[in-house]
């Protein structure tokens, strides 16, 4: 008995001792540690002198109505010390019987968990806060893009209406820069409606369904046949499988991987191979090509939007798709990578989550 006072005494926990009515007959030191109270204020006090105002009164009914059924109770409790500081505690309460099985006392041990509480309740705070910044980016920039499309539509039309009418009339410089200006305009165009695409992924996803991608593959071939036939490309798929997923954002990334293997093609006639294999709670898909290839510096770049490695003039493009990619991606529970080296072509991977809640669905 000697060696268990001994423990309860130096224990590094919380623990407080009540008889059957909730009258304190025993703390340890380290109650007195924490709450700043002596034994000799509390002793015969009801617990509540440490009751903080953060747990609901509900917590407390089913407290008492679980112990005094014989049964051990374990939650969180919000406390006051004597300098009414407030401060979190993991609690386990639980009834002492004598021999013939009657309630004689309660045990409470109780650990602080302040520093993680505040933690938690940042970390839920900044991640509120992130989830609002994205919905009112995503918000922006599609009500940005949405507005500026009539405008720019009717500066494209007049400068398109002046190219004809004019054509052969100016002098090369007024004519070169009136070319500027119609293909900044359709630049312009083709940024705004993939930053729509953008803004759209995660706000305007249709419902996750079981999809054979095999079909999208097929649908997605069908969609490039032009640019298939034009650029020669040998493509090869072995089996892929059916998974949960959006059908028209897996061909959206189907089609924009595909795409980017024809843009940066090597010198070779280009080859692709599509792949997938199993993993735990997933479905990892491969794209390879041999086309031009990319450095390990940059690998992380071409992810994020806006994102150019090459001038414009030699491969056009907004320097979204792959963000797009990404995004639809992580949409499904899954995040995408690259493995590559300069001259020897890249293999895209992106893993599917298995089975997966879409929180927009």
């Amino acid at each position: 008995m000697r060696k268990l006072s001994s423990a309860v005494e130096q224990s590094a926990s919380i623990i407080i001792i009540t008889d059957n009515n909730g009258k304190i007959e025993y703390v340890n030191p380290k109650f007195t540690e924490v709450t700043g109270f002596s034994r000799e204020e509390v002793h015969g006090q009801n617990p509540n002198i440490i009751k903080g105002e953060k747990t609901p009164p509900e917590i407390y009914q089913e407290l008492w109505s679980t112990i005094i059924k014989g049964k051990e109770w374990k939650g969180e409790l919000h406390n006051k010390k004597k300098n009414n500081e407030s401060y979190w505690a993991l609690a386990s309460i639980s009834p002492i019987k004598n021999a013939d099985g009657s309630i004689t006392h309660f045990l409470g041990v109780q650990e602080d968990i302040t520093e993680r509480k505040i933690s938690d309740d940042a970390l839920k705070r900044y991640s509120k806060e992130l989830e609002r910044s994205n919905e009112e980016l995503q918000q922006f920039a599609y009500v940005a893009s949405h507005d500026l499309q009539e405008p720019l539509r009717m500066v494209s039309s007049y400068m398109t209406l002046i190219k004809r009418r004019y054509e052969g009339k100016l002098d090369k410089d007024g004519e070169e820069f009136i070319g500027y200006a119609v293909d900044g305009a359709k630049r312009m165009k083709q940024l705004i409606n993939d930053l729509l695409l953008y803004s759209r992924v995660g706000t305007h996803g249709k419902p996750f369904v079981r999809t054979n991608c095999n079909k999208v593959l097929e649908k997605t071939l069908q969609n490039l046949q032009l640019a298939i036939e034009e650029n020669e490309l040998e493509i090869n798929s072995e089996k892929l499988p059916i998974v949960i997923a959006d059908e028209t954002q897996l061909l959206q990334l189907f089609q924009n991987l595909i795409s980017n293997a024809i843009k940066f093609r090597g010198n070779e006639s280009p080859r692709i191979h599509i792949s997938s294999k199993e993993g735990e709670g997933e479905w990892i898909f491969s794209i390879s090509d041999n086309g031009i290839g990319i450095s390990k510096e940059f690998m992380d770049r071409i992810f994020i939007i806006f994102q150019r490695l090459h001038p414009i003039s030699k491969y056009p493009g907004t320097g979204i798709g792959l963000a797009v990619c990404k995004k639809i991606v992580e949409r499904h529970g899954g995040k995408i990578w690259i493995e590559s080296e300069p001259g020897k072509g890249s293999t895209f991977y992106f893993s599917i989550a298995k089975t997966f809640n879409d929180k927009e669905n």
